[in-house]
């Protein structure tokens, strides 16, 4: 008899809404068209790195469609190649692991940080495939990332709250939300939430410009403003604004905090008054959107299709509505950022958005 394929799946780096469907889809498509085995790493590549692992059954993937967070569990401070604060490099031993558990191939659900670790494992021999997400946005090669959508809903309807406070006190709100280096997540709640300034690492703004939109509001009865900033947005000095930083972490660098800076900037210069909300994690929690079940779901179909295709190397992606399959390496060549022709910029200035650009 033919032995049953093993396959491997984890979950790296930062949680979001969207990943228990995907390990849902990887497992449910492995046991019904495959009747294969599906073994789980706890935390991410530290399970790798450890060896600490769980059998996936029917049981432990029913229900968990609408569930954020992640079942496996979750960390993005173990790189096989830089593990801890001696960044030791255990990807030899990672690599031991996934033979002595024989399995066929690694499933990995990341974002950039975690899709580079799996195309270096996959370039010593493992056999690997990607699905990408990230709050962020950032990966090349594919539309979407999982996790993407959910956290814009979260970022929109903070936005959606932030109005009735914002009138009723004649305040300028600046709500900041994360993305890193890109300002996907800054643009699409920006124009959802009725933004009338955004703010994106990929457009150098000019607070003067910023300044003088919000005085033109307030001169003509508009009561409140709201500023949609993303963290990685630098300021004139072009120094990029670091809450902390952490070691080994496989990025070190948290940012947050930049609106604060913001915020002085405009009251000094308005007189208006300023008020900062910093969204944080909340906008990694809560339940996937439809659109992110529905991604996910899809993704974990087609990575499984892939490892049955001996198609290693490759990650799931998203072009144009269809499901498709891009070389890793093409994911993480670059960030994807947001560029100055996009259609949502031109659509979100011809409604009267300013970029401060």
């Amino acid at each position: 008899m033919r032995r049953k394929k093993r396959i491997g799946i984890l979950t790296g780096g930062g949680d979001c809404p969207g990943l228990n469907p995907a390990i849902r889809a990887v497992a449910k498509t492995s046991f019904f068209c495959h009747g294969a085995e599906v073994i789980g790493f706890k935390d991410g590549y530290e399970g790798l790195i450890k060896n600490q692992t769980r059998e996936l059954t029917w049981e432990d993937v029913s229900g968990i469609l609408t569930q954020g967070g992640t079942i496996l569990g979750t960390s993005n401070r173990a790189n096989p190649f830089a593990y801890g604060e001696k960044k030791k490099d255990l990807s030899k031993q990672a690599l031991k692991n996934f033979r002595r558990l024989k399995l066929d191939a690694l499933i990995c659900i990341g974002g950039d940080g975690s899709l580079h670790i799996a195309h270096e494992l996959n370039q010593m021999g493992l056999p690997i495939v990607g699905i990408p997400k990230t709050i962020d946005n950032d990966v090349e090669a594919t539309d979407f990332t999982i996790g993407f959508d959910s956290a814009v809903a979260v970022a929109t309807e903070s936005i959606d709250n932030v109005h009735s406070t914002a009138e009723s006190h004649h305040r300028v709100m600046i709500v900041e939300v994360m993305g890193r280096y890109t300002g996907w997540l800054a643009l699409y709640a920006g124009v959802a939430g009725g933004g009338d300034v955004i703010l994106i690492p990929e457009l150098q703004f000019d607070i003067k410009k910023v300044c003088r939109e919000l005085v033109r509001r307030s001169k003509i009865g508009k009561r409140f403003s709201i500023v949609v900033v993303a963290e990685g947005v630098r300021l004139a000095d072009s120094k990029l604004v670091i809450k902390r930083r952490v070691k080994g972490s496989t990025d070190p660098i948290r940012l947050g905090g930049v609106s604060y800076r913001i915020a002085e900037q405009i009251e000094n210069a308005t007189g208006l008054e300023a008020r900062v909300i910093i969204l944080g994690h909340l906008q990694r929690g809560g339940k996937p959107t439809d659109f992110d079940r529905i991604l996910a779901t899809q993704f974990g179909k087609k990575a499984v299709d892939l490892v049955m295709e001996g198609k290693f190397g490759y990650m799931t992606s998203l072009q144009g509505g269809k499901i498709t399959s891009v070389p890793i390496q093409s994911g993480i060549a670059r960030l994807k950022k947001v560029t100055p022709d996009l259609p949502l910029i031109q659509a979100a200035k011809a409604v009267g958005t300013c970029f401060g650009d």
